[in-house]
């Protein structure tokens, strides 16, 4: 059966996840920090206040990749806080919306680093179907107000995303770019997955490292070397669901 947190209706679409996520993490949605954030967030819809993404969105990075298939995982902040941008998975946005300006950046170094041709849209699916954890710390935002929704809870539940890839897998890269990121992943186990660090890609910052960092041919050179099939970085065309 599919997790519940907020009850559905129409305006929370039932939650789930991958059965292994829904094993480990299950308990962690019902703790009192968690059944706390579940008043706030419907305190704030009550209110009239639009959220972002959608409720049945809160969840998608836990739904896109399972547990057993991470192979390198992607931080991010906050999400998008403007109509139509956010979608559950960090620095990705849904086919139509424009390419916000750190994955414009992000597919620049990308071009650069493997010669991928840039793609013409923002949404990082097929990326997170082969394995990559994309993530963010907080995985809520009310529209317009950036890291409104910071300190309510949300960071806890995701660092106890990232403990169960740091004890439960192996060979995991861990793509940490801003120092908010890397303040997070600072307790992965570097004897057991490789940890990559660079600036954020933020306009305000990629020019001071990020561009260069030739971390896309890192991590798959890590994987292959491990055992582990690379991740095809080049973005389908026309991305399902």
């Amino acid at each position: 059966m599919p997790l519940q947190w907020l009850a559905p209706d129409e305006n929370n679409p039932q939650l789930s996840l991958q059965p292994d996520w829904q094993a480990l993490l299950g308990p962690e949605l019902e703790q009192p920090y968690m059944l706390e954030l579940q008043r706030f967030l419907q305190a704030e819809q009550q209110a009239g206040k639009q959220i972002y993404p959608a409720p049945e969105h809160w969840l998608h990075a836990l739904e896109a990749t399972a547990l057993q298939d991470v192979k390198v995982v992607i931080l991010g902040q906050d999400p998008y806080h403007q109509p139509g941008q956010a979608h559950g998975l960090s620095f990705s946005v849904p086919v139509g919306v424009r390419v916000p300006p750190s994955l414009r950046n992000i597919y620049k170094e990308l071009q650069a680093d493997l010669g991928i041709d840039p793609a013409s849209h923002g949404c990082l699916q097929g990326w997170a179907r082969q394995g990559v954890l994309l993530l963010n710390a907080v995985l809520t935002v009310e529209q317009s107000q950036a890291a409104s929704h910071q300190g309510r809870g949300w960071e806890r539940f995701t660092d106890r995303v990232i403990h169960a890839v740091n004890a439960h897998c192996h060979n995991v890269v861990f793509v940490l770019w801003g120092s908010y990121a890397q303040k997070k992943g600072a307790f992965v186990d570097r004897s057991r997955h490789l940890v990559l660090q660079a600036p954020h890609p933020s306009p305000l910052s990629a020019h001071r490292g990020f561009f260069g960092c030739g971390h896309f041919s890192q991590a798959n050179a890590y994987l292959q070397a491990h055992g582990r099939s690379p991740i095809d970085w080049q973005l389908p065309a026309a991305p399902q669901g």
